[in-house]
């Protein structure tokens, strides 16, 4: 790939498709078949509007790859001429992502779950039997491919699968408790971007738990595949009338603006305006709030922050690309309550003084994406979003743009970078994205779950809130628990609870191994542990992490070594590669952990030393906390369950 455009040409249906994303080209120089006199007489754009029009790239990359099922040499030219990118730059970004091909592949992909949860409940077993139906991950049989997937965050119906399926009318997905569908984006909306039309989710079958002949049927008939259940069948507490974030899930249509706003929905947004953006600020500043995505800053400090730089636009990013092995809360929240997280992320918006909000939106999420599309399109039509919110005057809007499958892209500056149209990767810190974030300009993120308690902060007032929980770990929280236990699925306690009164809610097994906390970047707690408090500064003192909240349980016939092998590939797969400490260090990590399981005493030793070096030089020197807590679980289980002595 050069950095001048080819000769090749696209398909007619790739040039569909980016068409239907970026209308008809404008010219001769952008894409049209052919060059008129006046576009030679005169180039229009320049350096400026070019790149005003970059961020259309990756949604540009799915239209082709939702519609072919993977992306050509033609189809890449064609995207670079209509958005005057070098063809280089492009082909970097398209092969960062691991949804993407730039090789051929057959329009049906099946993505199987490997990773720690799934691995737990008999995911080997699974891939071993496809192996003998359909051949060696990578290789295309009967129309389909398969291949084996990080985490899709379906946890609490492991091992799973997700059935995508390419092509201009694919196969709708199969979902229980649909709503009426999305829709045209409206008016109103900022800079472009996607959000599914009706039909439009490129999904065939979620599949969890998955058995090798029902993926095999699946992938032949895609819509003989079962439905896949409501997100209230994650919530083992769904019902409870103690439960604030998750009240809805269960009780209410997910698809119906009315049936939320007739369970005080919106009523947060209206005492926002009688507020204030300054008083808005100060009430999530007194309730304690702060992010649960696992850094556990104030959400107040942060708002404050971005609402106080003079320069504009502010932008308001959710951080919905929750891909961390075992944590799939956000995605319940997604598509049981779509419409609080419309609700709240305009509340968040209204206070920083942003106009613009992005939901950037796990690739893996088929029913979040649709359900969200359908809330955002309600949301439009019924003045909740658009250029005036109830009447008040404030212009906001959101759209989703999509990931692609990148671990680095929860990170909140490669989010930045990934919405752009740059390959995800992080970025060096100061500057700040309060200071200097999406587009360069001031930008607030947050994610799903620390967004959606914004809510009964505004619905009851700062003091009620802060008054559950702990001093400083304040309100409640969502832990995925998954693994060996009778009732996986989301939970919902107050911050201070301890690790043995959730696991007593989930069903234990007899003979418990280990718990891991926070996910692969976690740590482990022993069975002498369960009395550890669940709230950040509880698990911080217990020397472990309370992290998104991932709650993995495994019992004793878990192979620990082979969970740790399994971690150190995840960080080698997912680390981006741009500083060497992380992109070296997890290669050495995982090099020692393979040598580890034949060697014993002094060898074994040498190897731990090793690790330890490593894991520091990680911790250390890495530019974002991918390579700075990759060495987190392996240190735990060597030091605090003893595993190769």
């Amino acid at each position: 790939m050069d950095l001048r455009y080819t000769d090749a040409a696209p398909s007619d249906a790739e040039r569909e498709a980016v068409d239907a994303l970026l209308g008809p080209p404008p010219s001769g120089w952008e894409g049209a078949a052919e060059r008129t006199d006046e576009d030679l007489r005169w180039a229009r754009g320049g350096a400026a509007a070019a790149k005003d029009r970059r961020d259309q790239l990756l949604p540009a990359l799915h239209a082709v790859n939702d519609r072919v099922g993977w992306i050509s040499e033609g189809a890449l030219d064609y995207i670079c001429r209509r958005l005057t990118v070098a063809p280089a730059e492009a082909y970097g970004v398209a092969t960062f992502y691991a949804m993407f091909s730039v090789r051929p592949r057959p329009a049906k992909v099946l993505h199987v779950c490997t990773d720690l949860a799934c691995a737990a409940r008999g995911s080997a077993a699974v891939c071993a039997d496809l192996t003998e139906r359909l051949g060696a991950p990578g290789t295309p049989a009967e129309g389909t491919v398969w291949q084996e997937s990080p985490c899709l965050g379906l946890c609490e119906r492991a091992p799973a699968a997700l059935l995508l399926q390419a092509g201009a009318d694919p196969a709708p997905p199969v979902f229980e408790e649909r709503g009426s569908g999305g829709g045209a984006p409206g008016d109103g909306k900022g800079r472009g971007g996607e959000e599914p039309a009706a039909g439009a989710v490129r999904c065939s079958a979620v599949l969890a738990p998955a058995t090798a002949p029902a993926l095999v049927t699946a992938a032949r008939a895609p819509e003989s595949a079962p439905a896949e259940p409501p997100a209230a069948a994650a919530v083992p507490q769904a019902g409870d009338p103690a439960l604030v974030l998750l009240r809805r899930i269960g009780t209410v249509d997910p698809a119906s603006l009315d049936d939320y706003r007739s369970t005080g929905g919106y009523t947060a947004l209206r005492r926002a305006f009688t507020l204030g953006p300054a008083g808005v600020v100060r009430e999530v500043l007194e309730a304690g709030l702060v992010g649960r995505g696992g850094a556990a800053f104030p959400t107040g400090r942060k708002w404050q922050a971005t609402a106080q730089q003079a320069d504009g636009p502010h932008y308001l990013v959710c951080n919905a690309d929750e891909s961390e092995p075992g944590t799939f809360k956000d995605r319940v929240l997604m598509e049981g309550d779509p419409y609080a997280l419309v609700e709240a992320m305009t509340i968040a918006g209204y206070a920083i003084g942003a106009h613009q909000g992005y939901i950037y939106l796990r690739g893996e999420y088929p029913r979040a994406y649709e359900r969200l599309g359908h809330a955002l399109t309600s949301a439009r039509t019924r003045g909740l979003l658009g250029p005036d919110v109830l009447g008040q005057g404030y212009a906001f809007d959101i759209e989703i743009r999509r990931g692609a499958g990148a671990y680095i892209c929860g990170e909140e500056t490669a989010i930045f970078n990934s919405i752009e149209g740059q390959r995800g990767e992080p970025r060096s810190k100061p500057p700040f994205p309060v200071e200097k974030g999406l587009f360069g300009k001031p930008t607030a993120v947050n994610n799903v779950e620390t967004l959606v308690n914004v809510l009964p902060i505004l619905e009851h007032g700062a003091a009620a809130y802060a008054a559950t929980g702990t001093e400083t770990s304040t309100g409640t929280k969502l832990f995925c628990v998954s693994g060996q236990v009778a009732r996986p699925g989301i939970y919902e306690l107050p911050f201070g609870a301890n690790l043995r009164e959730l696991l007593d809610l989930a069903g234990p097994p007899e003979r418990l191994r280990a718990v891991l906390l926070g996910g692969a970047a976690g740590g482990f707690v022993r069975p002498d542990e369960l009395d550890v408090p669940l709230t950040f500064e509880g698990t911080r003192a217990a020397g472990t992490t309370l992290g998104s909240g991932v709650v993995l349980v495994m019992d004793d016939s878990v192979e620990l070594p082979r969970v740790l092998l399994r971690i150190a590939e995840f960080f080698r797969d997912e680390s981006c590669g741009q500083c060497v400490p992380c992109r070296v260090g997890t290669v050495r990590q995982e090099e020692a952990l393979h040598r580890i399981v034949d060697r014993t005493g002094a060898r074994a030793a040498e190897d731990i030393a090793l690790m330890r070096e490593v894991g520091q030089a990680m911790r250390d020197a890495s530019i974002c906390g991918l390579g700075q807590t990759a060495w987190n679980a392996v240190e735990s289980a060597i030091d605090r369950l003893g595993v190769y002595k």
